[in-house]
């Protein structure tokens, strides 16, 4: 009998199988024997500490874009915006139209300024565009004022719609004429102080002058008593734009000096409009106030100075 037929009778005989069949088994289970061994562990990705890609780098902190005008900082002739400010207050504050500023700096649109931008609020030296309202210089104090007639109602503030103008006082002098703007000399500084006041209202004087809580006068009356134009000049100004001074109008009487009138309940004249000494302008009111008064500021170069010391004597 060959060796295959012994192998073939020996399985029908003891349902044994041949060792080979046994192969596959035994070989899988010596895989799952050394996967089970601690010594033979399967390698582990750590991808917390691989990188995807090239070499990565922080992206560098951009530095803040600073404010417009910082190479003027500290130089004569410019100011540092301050956190309120708007173009109407500098312009007080310096005694200058904001009209002007606006146009010095380029400014598209005048009410976005940031706090830090540098402005001009001197003319640069080329300028010849702007406009000084010279006063003109009656005989006397006590002379015949001539009637002004209507003026035409500018306001805009959003309360008080303008009324006509009613008959109101003037110099019978010729109207005031535009010139260039003067020097700084002391000679011309000199000429601007040179300007004839009249009081702005006729009531009388419930709060004065300090230097630090009230920057001007505050003179009452009822609501709708006239306000006259103190001295010559040009209006730079007719709004409601200036927190806590109301209906308001500004009038730039040359390089050196400029009057405020606020808290009116109507404005009576429009921006860029000459107005004459003792002209009416406004109606007294208490927009953004506690009671019915005209606050008056007079500004030299911009700087408050006590009016009762410019008007002349009641």
């Amino acid at each position: 009998m060959t060796y295959d037929a012994t192998i073939e009778l020996n399985r029908r005989v003891t349902g044994a199988r041949p060792a080979s069949a046994f192969l596959p088994l035994a070989l899988a289970a010596a895989v799952l024997a050394g996967c089970a061994n601690p010594s033979h562990r399967a390698p582990v990705e750590d991808r917390g500490s691989r990188q995807a890609g090239p070499t990565a780098t922080a992206a560098p902190e951009v530095a803040p874009k600073p404010p417009p005008g910082q190479e003027n900082l500290g130089k004569p002739g410019y100011y540092a915006v301050k956190p309120g400010d708007t173009l109407i207050r500098i312009g007080l504050e310096n005694g200058q139209n904001w009209r002007d500023i606006a146009r010095w700096n380029n400014l598209e649109n005048p009410d976005r300024i940031e706090v830090g931008q540098v402005v001009r609020v001197q003319p640069p030296a080329a300028d010849t565009n702007g406009v000084v309202v010279r006063p003109v210089l009656p005989a006397s104090r006590g002379e015949t004022r001539a009637a002004n007639g209507s003026a035409s109602g500018a306001s805009s503030a959003p309360s008080a719609a303008a009324a006509p103008a009613a008959s109101a006082t003037a110099p019978a002098s010729a109207a005031p004429t535009p010139t260039a703007p003067s020097s700084t000399s002391s000679a011309a500084r000199d000429g601007d102080d040179d300007l004839n006041w009249t009081w702005p209202a006729a009531g009388s004087v419930a709060a004065g002058f300090d230097d630090v809580r009230s920057k001007g006068l505050a003179i009452v009356g009822k609501a709708g008593d006239p306000v006259y134009a103190a001295a010559d000049g040009r209006v730079v100004y007719a709004g409601s734009g200036l927190r806590g001074y109301g209906n308001l109008i500004i009038v730039k009487h040359n390089a050196t000096y400029l009057s405020a009138y606020a808290h009116n309940q109507a404005l009576l004249v429009k921006e860029d409009q000459v107005v004459r000494r003792g002209q009416k302008i406004a109606e007294m009111g208490a927009s953004d106030a506690d009671r019915v008064q005209l606050h008056f500021e007079i500004r030299r170069q911009g700087k408050p100075v006590d009016p009762a010391k410019l008007l002349p004597p009641r």
